[in-house]
């Protein structure tokens, strides 16, 4: 599927910046869609932990001709002190102000939240339309759901106002075209853990909410991997 939409603006470390400009010098550009709205008090802490892959990843792309940036609606300042806490070096711009999160799916009105009338990940009213899973929060304050919004300082239903994804798009003769999108378990595969955990003798061994932010983890019991 080609684009030759121009008109996005991002604001990047770099200052403000149409979409062309985010592939600095190379032919193809990959954008993870990261959760993080512009109420959002922190990141999402599963944007986070696939994100904290990136850092590595981003030099050898680089190299090879593809550019990676992570992109999110919260103002860039948000970003930039979020991207300190974690020790994260990749490039990431803010969308806020820009239709760009809406176009490609992975941000929500709230009246397209109240309708269900949202589509994502290919399909009519996915995830971030779950009137019921709003409901539950609210009813449930102690539940996985609710933990997980408070985590980042909004309610659930603010919280699935955003939703993950990546994006791919191709620069030919001056037009950016866009190429693919991937949503939900779409993702797994840029989740560096989970490629570790598929091949440990008890798998993913899920029960729940598993991870947390990097620097959320029990010092004590995290020391000897990451000293």
């Amino acid at each position: 599927m080609g684009s030759n939409r121009q008109d996005y603006r991002f604001e990047t470390d770099e200052g403000s910046a149409a979409l062309a400009h985010l592939f600095r010098g190379r032919s193809q550009l990959l954008i993870y869609h990261f959760m993080f709205g512009p109420d959002y008090t922190a990141g999402c802490p599963n944007c986070s932990a696939i994100a904290d892959g990136f850092n590595g990843c981003a030099a050898h792309l680089a190299n090879h001709d593809v550019m990676l940036w992570a992109v999110s609606r919260a103002p860039l300042a948000k970003l930039q002190a979020y991207k300190r806490r974690m020790g994260w070096s990749f490039p990431w711009a803010s969308s806020s102000g820009s239709d760009f999160n809406y176009d490609f799916n992975v941000s929500f009105t709230e009246e397209q939240q109240r309708s269900g009338n949202i589509e994502y990940n290919y399909r009519k009213s996915g995830v971030s339309s779950r009137k019921d899973a709003v409901a539950e929060s609210e009813a449930a304050p102690d539940s996985g759901a609710a933990k997980l919004a408070a985590g980042v300082g909004v309610d659930w239903a603010t919280f699935i106002r955003e939703a993950p994804g990546m994006s791919a798009f191709a620069l030919e003769d001056g037009v950016v075209y866009h190429t693919y999108s991937a949503y939900a378990r779409g993702l797994d595969g840029l989740w560096a853990a989970y490629q570790w955990l598929d091949r440990a003798p008890k798998g993913r061994n899920e029960t729940g909410l598993w991870f947390r932010r990097h620097d959320e983890y029990d010092k004590g019991a995290s020391k000897d991997c990451c000293a």
